[in-house]
């Protein structure tokens, strides 16, 4: 009996010491930031801190988002990454598009989504592998995150408080404005007397000091609302960025020529956020405070990695960075995400963490979502039925192109639809009746539309043969073949 007693007090000690030694996982989610608003890959960005993080990391040159079938794209984005479903089998999991939602229609047709409810989310799926999970920041799920997380601070709103007066910008240069972004009376960000940002760093830095000599490993899911608009800083921040020093991007227009018809014109909220016809001073400004408070935001991410290191948990914690779409900001005459230029759909995607490679970089294409069931295989999960995106794991450890895609989707409501391959991306706007097709490789600002030069026609149809494919892949419930061959019917007259 003795000797029982003491081989089952070995193993309760061996068990306790193995789940000690399980990683811990810190997800880091900024809001509306593209791939290139980032100081290792910009001149511009000051962002010393996600610069460091990027030292210690394995970088993902080509991460995407699928797109959305509402103008909120951070909602659908946070749905996929919540669920782990594709974008249209995450709809379902959100509302029944059918009654709710005709504007993602064409030709007046409603699409008929019918709801269901996903499996767990993500969070639970951590509890259930032992995790105390942990929630700060921007939610935007259609599920209450004190539900699904064992502690929950600060859940904020799809976007930070707006004002009136943000909207009344004439962005006029010479002409003087009442609006700064530091300045507090407007709230915004600094509704309740602290800046958002500041916020989640306090509270993820709080938690961090809290678990510490928990018998739990933790997943901690810290949420930015930054860089979104009203995109308010300390005046310290955007004092970094003098206007003389900011560029108009290569891909500078005054309006979009399809705008219109792709649903993303002078009336949708975003695209509010500058005069129409675009200037280049409006441009300036806006990513003037849009480089302001992605460099703070950056000053609290720096303070929560800080704070993983004075813990001692640096070096047993898998840290992601991304964020949930990009931004235009003035990229081909757009101001916000709801298009398929790589600015809007492309982000920032580091991994660090035990076993990871640092200063790796992997140029396969993956979408942001993928970081979900990569967290999985590291707590030990079985990838669940329902999650269709993969694992990054196989692409940080090895140069296999296992994990990656061969080809990007993307969509926005009925009105656009795209693919990447790693040379041609293909954009389709069916109620323009028109294709874009661009040589990302050669032109990746996405300057030159080769659509209508014949002896492209065999990569379009080449590109759209595996967009098929995608569309059933995805659940995407709209048949784009007929504005295909209708567009290059047209290019034949």
């Amino acid at each position: 009996m003795k000797h029982t007693l003491v081989f089952l007090s070995f193993f309760l000690l061996s068990s306790l010491s193995i789940a000690q030694k399980q990683p811990n996982i810190l997800f880091i989610f900024a809001d509306d930031m593209a791939f290139d608003a980032i100081g290792y890959n910009s001149d511009e960005v000051k962002t010393p801190n996600l610069d460091r993080l990027r030292d210690q990391s394995t970088l993902f040159t080509h991460a995407f988002n699928m797109g959305s079938w509402s103008p909120a794209v951070c909602e659908a984005s946070r749905c996929m990454i919540n669920t782990g479903a594709f974008v249209w089998k995450a709809a379902s999991y959100t509302w029944t598009i059918h009654d709710k939602n005709k504007a993602i229609a064409i030709d007046g047709q409603a699409l008929n989504i019918k709801r269901k409810e996903p499996g767990a989310w993500w969070s639970q799926y951590m509890s259930q592998a032992g995790y105390e999970t942990f929630f700060t920041g921007k939610w935007h799920v259609r599920a209450k995150a004190e539900a699904v997380f064992d502690h929950a601070r600060n859940v904020r709103p799809g976007m930070p408080n707006q004002t009136k007066a943000r909207y009344e910008r004439t962005f006029k240069e010479n002409e003087p404005e009442q609006w700064k972004p530091w300045k507090t009376e407007y709230e915004g960000f600094w509704k309740g007397g602290k800046h958002w940002s500041e916020i989640v760093g306090d509270d993820a830095i709080e938690y961090i000091q809290s678990s510490k000599g928990s018998e739990k490993p933790f997943f901690i899911y810290a949420a930015f609302n930054a860089p979104h608009d009203p995109r308010q800083s300390p005046k310290r921040f955007v004092d970094q960025y003098p206007l003389d020093n900011i560029q108009v991007p290569a891909s500078f227009m005054p309006e979009y020529p399809y705008a219109k018809e792709a649903d993303s014109g002078p009336d949708l909220r975003d695209e509010k956020l500058a005069p129409y016809p675009r200037t280049e001073y409006a441009v300036k400004v806006n990513r003037q405070e849009y480089y302001a408070i992605i460099t703070h935001m950056d000053e609290q991410i720096g303070r929560i990695l800080d704070e993983l290191e004075r813990q001692g948990l640096a070096g047993n914690t898998y840290i992601f960075f991304t964020a949930d779409h990009g931004l235009a900001v003035g990229d081909h005459g757009f101001m916000g995400k709801q298009n398929m230029y790589d600015r809007s759909i492309r982000v920032p995607l580091l991994v660090a963490g035990p076993k990871v490679p640092q200063q790796h970089m992997v140029d396969k294409m993956v979408y942001l979502q993928d970081i979900m069931p990569t967290t999985l295989e590291i707590a030990g999960i079985d990838k669940p039925d329902h999650v269709d995106f993969k694992s990054l794991l196989p692409l940080v450890t090895s140069k296999r192109n296992k994990g990656s895609y061969d080809a990007i989707y993307g969509c926005y409501l009925g009105k656009q639809r795209m693919i990447r391959s790693d040379r041609y991306k293909m954009i389709i706007y069916p109620l323009a009746n028109k294709v874009r097709l661009f040589d990302v490789k050669k032109d990746p600002e996405e300057l030159n539309d080769l659509a209508a030069n014949k002896k492209y026609r065999k990569e379009i149809h080449q590109l759209f043969e595996e967009f098929k494919k995608l569309q059933q892949e995805t659940g995407d419930p709209v048949d784009m073949e007929p504005y295909l061959n209708n567009f290059l019917s047209t290019l034949d007259r």
